[in-house]
């Protein structure tokens, strides 16, 4: 109930609802108190008003957007790439002019709609979905706009079903592959398949964070943010002795940056007549022989490749029909 007082020369406003904290605000007429009161009173009856949202109406989401980047897109690891896509999205809806209280669930599943439309592919509409989430989670949980709605929580995700890569290494590929390339990339390969590591996590390796003598990589800086020590196979072990007599260790392991290692990959897949392989899918292949060996459980592999969940786990596993045939009597 609302409650109207004078105080000086002021008119103040105070409502209490049960299940709310209470709501007050000052006018100089008593005329525009009257009407806030109403106004409030009857947004408070259908669950869309709180204190908070004042700020959100008059907040575009262009400059929401300037300030997400400063306190959180910028102290991310890869901060520029989500820099870009969020830049990307505001360019392609003409959202910025907006205000945060303006964009509505509808305006989310028209951007889908259109994404799908011009052969987006789902991961990459989900990860533009996730952006504009993190922005309205952001304006709730840092800036006290808790009544916010996060327009993107109404919208249907598309799916990622039948979107997984499955490539594997056919008979004879690797030795194709291998065959093929450089004698920089060579070992990068060997390593990549012998421990499953991600392409940036090789390319970063330095030899501080390798002991031979245990067999260990220390990963201190992950893709999803956690650490991981990698235990490695003689295979392994023996590429990082041969590049410590090629390189020494006053450089990064293997030498090359995670785009030198992309470039050259590519140029060796042509090279090597080989078809829709990427340096990814290396990844893919190594969770896989982990998994064919046998002699490792679900949460032993998972700490190995640095995977947080079962379902992503599963995602880079493809198992061979005919590899299990064999384990059938």
């Amino acid at each position: 109930m609302a409650s109207i007082t004078k105080r000086g020369k002021r008119w103040l406003v105070k409502i209490r609802r049960k299940g709310h904290p209470a709501v007050q605000k000052t006018f100089s007429e008593k005329e525009d108190a009257i009407v806030w009161a109403r106004k409030t009173e009857s947004e408070l009856e259908r669950g869309v008003f709180l204190e908070d949202l004042e700020e959100a109406r008059t907040t575009t989401i262009k400059e929401a957007a300037a300030r997400f980047q400063e306190e959180h897109i910028e102290k991310l690891r890869h901060g520029s790439r989500e820099k870009n896509r969020l830049a990307a999205i505001l360019e392609r809806t003409g959202w910025g002019t907006l205000a945060l209280t303006n964009l509505k669930g509808k305006d989310v599943a028209s951007y889908v709609r259109q994404r799908e439309k011009e052969g987006s592919k789902p991961d990459t509409i989900r990860l533009d979905l996730a952006l504009i989430s993190r922005l309205f989670k952001h304006a709730r949980q840092e800036w006290g706009m808790e009544s916010l709605r996060n327009p993107v929580e109404a919208v249907r995700r598309p799916s990622l079903r039948g979107t997984a890569r499955t490539r594997r290494l056919e008979p004879g590929e690797e030795e194709k592959l291998l065959k093929a390339a450089h004698d920089d990339l060579k070992p990068v390969i060997i390593f990549a398949l012998a421990t499953a590591m991600r392409r940036e996590e090789i390319a970063s390796l330095a030899w501080p964070e390798i002991n031979l003598k245990k067999r260990t990589a220390h990963l201190p800086k992950t893709k999803n943010g956690d650490a991981r020590t990698v235990p490695l196979s003689r295979r392994a072990v023996a590429i990082l002795r041969l590049q410590c007599r090629k390189l020494g260790t006053e450089s990064l392991v293997f030498g090359l940056s995670k785009d030198q290692i992309t470039d050259r990959m590519r140029v060796t897949v042509k090279r090597g007549g080989l078809t829709d392989l990427r340096f990814h899918d290396l990844r893919h292949e190594a969770t896989s022989r982990l998994f064919e060996r046998g002699t490792l459980d679900t949460m032993e592999i998972s700490s190995i490749t640095g995977h947080k969940t079962l379902t992503m786990l599963k995602r880079y596993t493809h198992l061979r029909a005919e590899d299990l045939a064999k384990k059938l009597e």
